[in-house]
């Protein structure tokens, strides 16, 4: 008799594997038993498994999954967009096998949107008029069967679809249901301009989101105050400006009621930056703008003392050296990680002195600045990971490789090394690199990742360089090496510094 797992070991195994999309559609194929387990974590998020596709294949997802969502509609549903002439082909005449609208947990409204577009104007010649009608008609039924048929969404995304007068019209906030689908609302991601009656009802439902992210778009609904105000334990706040005609001044009000729960701060764009003084209890924060100038404000913030900051991010500009440096006096002890592209060689010094205790590093060192990079690692001893960039006229990843091993703290493990150009590392220099932090005492074992910038070769296209790698995999002096690509490690750099 053959061995089965029961359902609690399975169920744990396709939790782990939640974000392996490709993996957990894999395993619906196997058997109705282990179906039943991946369809309910597949289908939490099933708007996030088209981009681990090639976009060859993204419409036939896309058809497949609106297809699926048509065949759980009510029969009146049906009705209704068969009589209006919308004819959206289902898997099969059967009924669904589960009532997949039931296991989702998050819900975004503009791959909706995109989805119904996307199969519409792939079946026959409609008129624009006529398709806009038709996406308006499917997204309101299919809206009306997940606010009934959802018993508590976690995460909802409404950013702007461009379309204000099709889906971003539909306030589903009335629709059965609603109340008890959005009540325990964890996450919403959501535009500036979304109409102002979404916001009100919106703000009577729901009261305990913790993540709430705003892209900033021709102007700001009056309902976005009453909807951070009536929040109960906001713990995270991103604020993305794309339109410079609008920012988040009006919202700062109803902000402060936040002032000691808020813990993870993001800007991005411009807009005044003095507010953050009054989160106290701030631990990360993340400001991302293009110019220096933009940092003007930083004058008052650079005073403010955040007691429990374990995280500073400048993804591009960064303030005024006088003004980061006397913010540092102030903050820097407490710091365990710090990023800022473009850092300013005048800043090392003040870095090493004022921040001690980072643990994560990423910036930017050119190729004349290696006493620079001396300087911070002989300052932070107690860094466990770094993140440079590589070439070019940056430095070049022979020289990094030699400053590391000679001046970096024994507790560092994990490199991250972006090559802006062709790798130029040869077999020689890996093992030169491997052999000398093979005899650190005490050594800990590398985490070794590459980020390629776009038609970048890095060092695993050479043979007898991954011969090197793997000969000290099994050393154990290499612990993990991948590589990847630059717009995925962005992703995760706006997570995490390391």
């Amino acid at each position: 008799m053959p061995f089965k797992l029961p359902a609690e070991c399975l169920n744990e195994i396709f939790e782990y594997l939640e974000d392996d999309r490709v993996a957990l559609h894999s395993s619906l194929l196997v058997n109705r038993f282990w179906c039943e387990i991946s369809v309910r974590i597949l289908w939490r998020n099933i708007w996030s498994f088209k981009y681990t596709l090639s976009i060859r294949y993204q419409l036939g997802f896309e058809s497949q999954i609106l297809g699926t969502l048509i065949s759980c509609l009510p029969d009146e549903s049906k009705n209704l967009l068969f009589k209006s002439g919308i004819f959206i082909a289902t898997p099969t005449s059967k009924p669904p096998l589960f009532n997949y609208a039931s296991y989702c947990k998050a819900l975004s409204i503009h791959e909706i949107d995109q989805m119904i577009l996307c199969v519409l104007e792939n079946q026959q010649p409609i008129t624009s008029r006529s398709i806009n009608y038709n996406k308006y008609l499917v997204s309101q039924e299919i809206l009306k069967m997940f606010m009934k048929q959802i018993p508590s969404l976690k995460e909802l995304n409404y950013n702007s679809t461009g379309d204000r007068e099709n889906t971003g019209n539909i306030i589903f906030t009335y629709f059965p249901g609603a109340i008890n689908c959005l009540t325990y609302l964890q996450v919403l991601n959501c535009s500036s301009n979304i109409c102002s009656e979404f916001y009100f009802q919106l703000s009577r439902v729901c009261c305990n989101i913790r993540s709430l992210a705003i892209e900033f778009e021709e102007f700001a609904s009056q309902g976005l105050k009453d909807l951070i105000s009536s929040q109960n334990n906001l713990k995270c706040l991103t604020l993305m400006l794309y339109d410079y005609s609008v920012n988040w001044t009006e919202l700062i009000p109803s902000l402060t009621k936040h002032s000691t729960t808020l813990t993870k701060l993001k800007l991005s764009g411009y807009g005044p930056l003095s507010f953050i003084s009054i989160f106290s209890n701030l631990q990360e924060l993340t400001l991302t703008f293009n110019y220096e100038e933009y940092f003007e404000d930083f004058k008052e913030l650079q005073y403010a003392s955040f007691p429990q900051l374990r995280i500073l991010k400048f993804l591009y500009k960064y303030p005024k050296r006088e003004y980061l440096a006397k913010f540092l006096e102030i903050n820097g002890k407490s710091l365990r990680g710090f990023c800022a592209v473009g850092f300013d060689n005048s800043l090392n010094l003040t870095l090493a002195r004022f921040c001690p205790n980072l643990r994560s590093l990423y910036i930017t060192i050119m190729k004349n600045e290696i006493e620079r990079l001396k300087g911070i690692l002989n300052g932070c001893q107690q860094l466990e990971s770094i993140k440079v960039w590589c070439g070019n006229e940056y430095l070049k990843e022979k020289d990094f490789l030699e400053i590391l091993v000679k001046f970096s703290s024994k507790n560092l493990y994990k490199l991250k090394l972006y090559n802006v150009s062709n790798s130029l590392l040869t077999p020689d220099d890996l093992e030169k690199f491997f052999t000398s932090w093979m005899n650190r005492v005490p050594r800990r074992s590398l985490y070794l990742i590459i980020i390629k910038g776009f038609g970048i070769s890095s060092l695993e296209v050479k043979k007898e360089n991954m011969e090197i790698i793997e000969k000290y995999k099994k050393l154990d002096v290499i612990r993990k090496f991948e590589t990847i690509k630059y717009f995925d490690d962005f992703a995760l750099s706006n997570t995490r510094v390391n």
